[in-house]
């Protein structure tokens, strides 16, 4: 665990101009491709009719409108880490899971109207809070869904990743590929990072192809060799979150995953 009291920024981490630059920097490009990705799933929410959105979603046993739903209470689960990293004072993502998802089945019953209404406000508010969050705030240590503790500023990665891969989940003409690339990085790097460590996983290294730059990372759940798997960014991401069968990876062969979380 990090040197950091929960829900405390340390400003000697960002004690020099040069260090709270950088972190100023990276949340602001962190914030703009937040912002992108909101515009997209918004639009894509915008283009269902009422019939439509209430249909079947790539998620078993949840419509388009669960979601939706929970896309929009993502958004202030992260509100509550923020006001967490600013205060000091613990807020906690959910009440609990079952608040959690009691709160989506609520949201998915709703009307398209009221949805979309749920949906914008819900990634306004969080877009404030995270523009008025001072620097040293984004080093603040806050525990994440699962209870692990992490920076303030993983909330912005996570964020990311749920916007993303929930606008594939809608199944309205977007896929893994149209994820922006810098993006797609990012998240890989995510859900790499939730998945290392976990004794469940197959040792493993993924051989990612970024238009001609190769980045790979390693998996090392068991002790035994690592199988390698290769393949382009839309494709691996697919495939670790199990929402794809990896048919257009290489490996020798592919190993069988279990579920991302």
């Amino acid at each position: 665990m990090a040197d950091i009291a929960l829900g405390a920024g340390d400003r000697s981490n960002i004690d020099s101009t040069t260090g709270a630059a950088q972190l100023a920097h990276r949340t602001s490009v962190a914030l703009a491709a937040i912002e992108q990705a909101g515009d997209r799933f918004m639009e894509t929410a915008r283009s269902l009719d009422e019939l439509s959105i209430h249909g079947p979603s790539l998620l078993p046993g949840w419509t388009r409108a669960h979601v939706i739903s929970h896309v929009a209470r993502n958004a202030d689960g992260f509100l509550n880490l923020l006001r967490w990293a600013r205060t000091g004072v613990e807020h906690p993502m959910y009440a609990s899971a079952s608040d959690r998802d009691a709160d989506i089945e609520e949201g998915a019953v709703r009307g398209r109207q009221l949805l979309l209404e749920d949906l914008a406000a819900s990634c306004e508010r969080f877009a404030r809070a995270a523009c008025e969050l001072p620097v040293w705030a984004w080093t603040a240590e806050v525990l994440d869904w699962a209870g692990d503790p992490i920076p303030a500023h993983g909330v912005l990665r996570g964020r990311l990743l749920e916007l993303w891969v929930h606008l594939v989940d809608l199944d309205h003409g977007f896929g893994f590929d149209d994820i922006p690339r810098p993006d797609v990085e990012e998240i890989l790097e995510d859900v790499v990072q939730q998945f290392g460590g976990r004794h469940d996983v197959p040792a493993l290294t993924v051989v990612v192809d970024f238009d001609g730059r190769e980045r790979s990372w390693e998996l090392r759940g068991t002790t035994s060799r690592p199988s390698q798997v290769h393949g382009d960014p839309g494709a691996m991401l697919g495939w670790l979150l199990g929402r794809t069968s990896g048919e257009r990876l290489t490996g020798d062969p592919l190993p069988t995953l279990p579920p991302w979380l």
